[in-house]
Parts: structure tokens; C-alpha cells; sequence
């Protein structure tokens, strides 16, 4: 069993007078409920006590079923009941987890896992542990006198909740707390009854610790991102920080709550007197530094994100990101690649081995890049760019409405419906407002906004990977820049490696398609490669991940991490 610094409630509850509180009310009710009852429920043998257990449990599943989960005077509420009755019809619904005063070897496994749940991404409140904890520390307290040891009642309710628990906790690991989208690749997203027989009959086989093996994604994100969570927890920092407003209404009090929470973190000496601005500038420097961000003085919204983010936070985007992972399917493909948005960076995958990364530029908050599934099948030298509707609304027509010769400072050309290039000073600009009858193209070259490199996969969000006109961006720490596209720096390498992965069935050996994409290249030629042996791409944002031992944490650009917080974590 992990020390106590472990617990839930010492890293989300510094301040313990609440959960004591809690834990003292529920005591008190249970105690309330077992002095009137205590001639019915207390039992002189062990014998009798397994009989009373077993007729309560049968009674307050019944009672469960009828009111919502609610038990014991409504302090209690069983999530998974359905199921807890199933598995109790198995055994005539005598208790599973204890029997005759003592908690069965299943019954302390169990528990542990619950109280050192945190590192699997759980939460011990989630399984009724403040509950199950006060009834076990009143049984170790009167195992002299042995006196509420032989409450039925107490028995029961503690094996209901244990019983809840472990369907909850197979549901959890196996599934996420997260709901299934359209990109979720799962094809078990729903389980059986069966199923959770099964893990019950693999516990009392071969113990817990097997069936959560069993049950967690094999993906290798994941269980880097589970190898970190000791150490987090171990250095965490339950202190709360002041939040700091975005965005800004009114500077005054920004500034104020600003200069508090970087005194609070130690980058400025004192909050009493006001800073002035070099000062705050210097402060937020030193904060941006340390998080390996853009160093430049300012409080822009990354910046104001990140220090609005305490270790509390941190751990629920680990929780996030975790349940994240179980969306994928169980077994990936032997070959992949693979693109956090969150991170900006590429992964190509082989047989579970990092054959190649790459830093990325990925969509503005405003333009994010989607989250999708697909398969690489084509790529395309010298590539031309059509702008994409939402890109020719919002930005070229406002350009071209103020200056008609923008098309052309931009290299692109004006199409017509028939293919017939026409003159944007002839066109009456002011007429259209979002769409345009017309195709905006650019035209292949250096100065493309795709580079000279395009990799394309089936999408309807028209995005791709591709190369880029502006590769200095690459050496930004922010890199959510683009308009949605993938830009990718070692594209080359990526484009390498699909030509040989496709070269490896070609019966004359050698890597001619490499060398006659070389020379396209070196020719300035567009061309069409298409891709015999698809790989597929994972585009996903996951805003943590772990490395070394340690766990990383990105900018949630796209507030999406905030959102599944407050809708599916919003207790935490």
C-alpha cells in the first residue's frame, strides 16, 4: 500500500478538514442507521453474520435498483447496480468480498488498488473510497472489542460499494470516462455482461493486478504517460495559485492578479507595490523560460494558460489524456504515423519502434487542425494550392476587395468554372461577401504555401500534410500556426520512408522511385506518386505525454482539454 501522500484526497484536498468532515457525516449517519437496526443486524456467530449479510445485500440491491443507485439513507450511490446484481445472482447474493468477519484476499486487494488509483489516471472518490476507508478504520479500531465487527449491515454496504467499485474501475480502464466520437476506432465501445463476469472470475483466479493488465490499452503513449504519474504525484504542488483573468477587461486588476501569481511562483520579489511593466515583462520572461515557451515578455493567451494551470489541473489533463488513448483501437497498425497537435510533432511507428520525428506546425486556435484518422495515399511534388473556402472567405477576399493585385503578389491565379484564367480587376469584388464563382489557385513553385512536397489522405476537412515556404517557423517553441494543415520539417525523410516502405514488394530492387522523385525535385516538376502500401496517419491532440520517466505537458491551444474538463470532470 502506497503512503498516505499518495491518496486523492492529500493531492486534491491539501486542506483535509473537508474530507474529514465528510468522512465524520458519513460515520455519523451509518451510525445513526445502525443504532436503530442494531438487534436486526447484529450477529453472535460468523455463521449468522454471512446470513444477515447476504439477506441485506439482496435487500438493499432491490433497494439500489428502485431508487437510482441510492443506499443508506441516500449518503451512498451505486453507479453500476445492474451489474453488482448480476454478480451477486452468481453467488445467491452472498457477499464477494468478505466472509465471517474478515475481508477475503480479493477484498484488500481491491481496496489497495483503489487508494493508489491515482496512478493508473483514476480517481479513489470515483469508487467510494472515503466511504469503504471509514467503515475498514472502525473495524481495525474495535477489532478488540469486536463489537460493530459483527454489524451486518456494515458488511454489506461495504461489499455493495467494493462490488460497485470493481465494475466501475473495469469500465474505466477498459473504456475512458470519456464519451465515443466519430473518430473513435474502438469496436468494443460497449461491454458485456459476460465480459464483466469474466473480470470478476479473473480476479478471484489470478488477483487485480492481472485483470487491469489485461484491460489497459497496449498503445506505448500510454503507458509512458502512466510511467510519469509517481513522480508527478511525488513533487506535485497543492498549493492553489491565484487565477489570473483572460480575457483582459480591465488591465488594472489583470495586471494586479498577474503580478500576485508570479509572485506566488516565485519570478517576482513582492506583490505589495504595483510593478511597472518592465518589471512584469522580466517576471513573465523567467515563467516563460522555465515552461519552455516563447520567450517574449508578454502575458498573451498562451502565456496567461499556462499560468493559470496548477498540478491539480495537471493531473485531470493526465486522467484526459489517458482515457484519450483507450479511444484508439486495441492493436495499431505495424506501421503508422503519428501526430500530436497539442506537441507539434511527428512520429513515424514500426513494429513499436521511433523510426523517424519531426517537428510540425499544426492549425491556430482559430483554425485548429481537425482530429482524424486516414491512410497516406499519394504524394505529389511541386504541388499547386487551392485554398480551402474558409480560408478564401475570411482572408484572401477582404484582401482582394481592398487591393486586386494581392492575387497576384501571392502568386495565385483566378479560375473560372470553365478553366479559363481571369483578371481580378474585372471582377466586381463588392458584390460577394463570402463565397466567389471562382477557383483561387497557386501555382507550384518555391514560394507555394505547400512547399515542394504534398502528402495526401481522405479527409473532409481538405487537410494535408506537406512541406512549407516558411521553415524558419520551425524553430518557434509555439508552433500552432497554420490554417489547419500539418507543415512538416523533415519532410523528405517522411516522403523516404513511404517510397522504400513501398519499394520493399518491388521484385527489381533498389529505390528508383526515390531517385525518380529526386530528380522531379531537382526539375521543379509536379508529380503524382501514388502510394501502393497506404500507411495510415493518427492525427489526435493530447495535451501530455511521458518521457524519460517524467510527463510533459503541452499548451491546450484549443481549449479542448478545458472543455472535457468541466463537462466530464467538472466533481474533480
Amino acid at each position: 500500500m502506497l503512503p498516505r501522500h499518495y491518496t486523492f484526497m492529500s493531492i486534491y484536498r491539501p486542506k483535509y478538514p473537508a474530507f474529514i468532515g465528510i468522512s465524520l457525516c458519513f460515520f455519523v449517519l451509518l451510525a445513526c442507521n445502525n443504532k436503530s437496526k442494531k438487534g436486526d443486524n447484529f450477529a453472535r456467530t460468523p455463521q449468522e453474520l454471512q446470513r444477515k449479510a447476504t439477506d441485506l445485500i439482496q435487500e438493499l440491491t432491490g433497494k439500489a435498483i428502485a431508487n437510482n443507485g441510492q443506499i443508506v439513507d441516500s449518503t451512498v450511490t451505486l453507479r453500476q447496480v445492474r451489474i453488482a446484481k448480476l454478480l451477486y445472482e452468481k453467488t445467491s447474493f452472498e457477499p464477494l468480498w468478505c466472509k465471517k468477519e474478515e475481508w477475503l484476499i480479493e477484498g484488500d486487494s481491491l481496496f489497495n488498488f483503489i487508494e493508489s488509483s491515482q496512478l493508473f489516471g483514476l480517481f479513489p472518490e470515483d469508487y467510494h473510497f472515503s466511504q469503504l476507508k471509514t467503515i475498514r478504520d472502525k473495524f481495525i479500531a474495535d477489532s478488540l472489542a469486536k463489537d460493530d465487527r459483527k454489524d451486518a449491515a456494515l458488511w454489506s454496504q461495504a461489499d455493495l460499494m467494493l462490488t460497485d467499485a470493481f465494475v466501475q474501475i473495469v469500465k474505466d480502464i477498459k473504456l475512458g470516462r470519456l464519451p465515443q466520437d466519430s473518430i473513435t476506432l474502438r469496436k468494443d465501445s460497449v461491454l458485456s455482461d459476460v465480459f464483466y463476469q469474466q473480470q470478476f472470475a479473473m480476479l478471484k483466479e489470478s488477483g487485480m493486478a492481472k485483470v487491469v493488465q489485461s484491460l489497459e490499452p497496449s498503445h506505448r503513449g500510454y503507458h509512458l504517460l502512466k510511467a510519469g504519474i509517481k513522480k508527478f504525484l511525488d513533487s506535485a504542488e497543492y498549493k492553489q495559485f491565484a487565477t489570473v483573468p483572460y480575457p483582459v477587461k480591465d488591465i488594472g486588476k489583470f495586471n494586479k492578479a498577474l503580478q500576485k501569481r508570479l509572485y506566488e511562483g516565485g519570478f517576482i520579489a513582492y506583490d505589495s507595490v504595483s510593478a511597472d511593466s518592465a518589471q512584469l515583462a522580466e517576471a513573465i520572461k523567467k515563467f516563460q523560460k522555465k515552461k519552455g515557451i516563447a520567450v517574449d515578455g508578454r502575458a498573451g493567451e498562451g502565456t496567461v494558460r499556462m499560468l493559470n494551470v496548477n498540478d491539480r489541473e495537471k493531473f485531470i489533463r493526465v486522467a484526459i489524456s489517458m482515457d484519450k488513448y483507450k479511444m484508439l483501437p486495441e492493436t495499431m497498425p505495424s506501421k503508422y504515423i503519428w501526430v500530436n497537435v497539442s506537441s507539434n510533432f511527428l512520429e513515424v511507428v514500426d513494429k513499436d519502434e521511433i523510426k523517424l520525428t519531426s517537428k510540425v506546425i499544426c492549425g491556430k486556435s482559430k483554425t485548429r487542425t481537425p482530429v482524424l484518422t486516414s491512410n497516406i495515399t499519394e504524394l505529389i511534388t511541386y504541388p499547386q494550392w487551392v485554398p480551402p473556402p474558409s480560408i478564401v472567405s475570411k482572408e484572401i477576399l477582404p484582401a482582394v476587395k481592398r487591393n486586386p493585385g494581392y492575387l497576384a503578389r501571392k502568386g495565385f491565379s483566378l479560375v473560372d468554372s470553365k478553366g479559363n484564367q481571369v483578371d481580378p480587376y474585372s471582377v466586381n469584388w463588392s458584390k460577394y461577401s463570402k463565397g466567389i464563382p471562382y477557383r483561387i489557385v497557386q501555382g507550384s513553385g518555391d514560394a507555394n504555401a505547400l512547399g515542394i512536397m504534398k502528402f495526401v489522405f481522405s479527409n473532409k476537412y481538405s487537410v494535408y500534410l506537406h512541406d512549407t515556404n516558411q521553415r524558419y517557423l520551425f524553430a518557434n517553441a509555439m508552433r500552432s500556426l497554420s490554417h489547419g494543415c500539418v507543415r512538416v520539417q523533415e519532410w523528405e525523410k517522411l516522403a523516404n520512408y513511404i517510397l522504400r516502405n513501398d519499394s520493399l514488394n518491388e521484385t527489381s530492387g533498389g529505390y528508383t522511385r526515390i531517385d525518380s522523385v529526386k530528380t522531379w525535385l531537382q526539375q521543379k516538376k509536379k508529380k503524382s506518386i501514388a502510394v501502393r502500401n497506404k500507411i495510415p496517419v493518427y492525427i489526435r491532440y493530447i495535451t501530455c505525454e511521458g518521457r524519460n520517466g517524467n510527463i510533459v505537458f503541452y499548451d491546450d491551444v484549443y481549449a479542448e482539454d478545458k472543455f472535457l474538463r468541466e463537462k466530464y470532470f467538472a466533481s474533480k
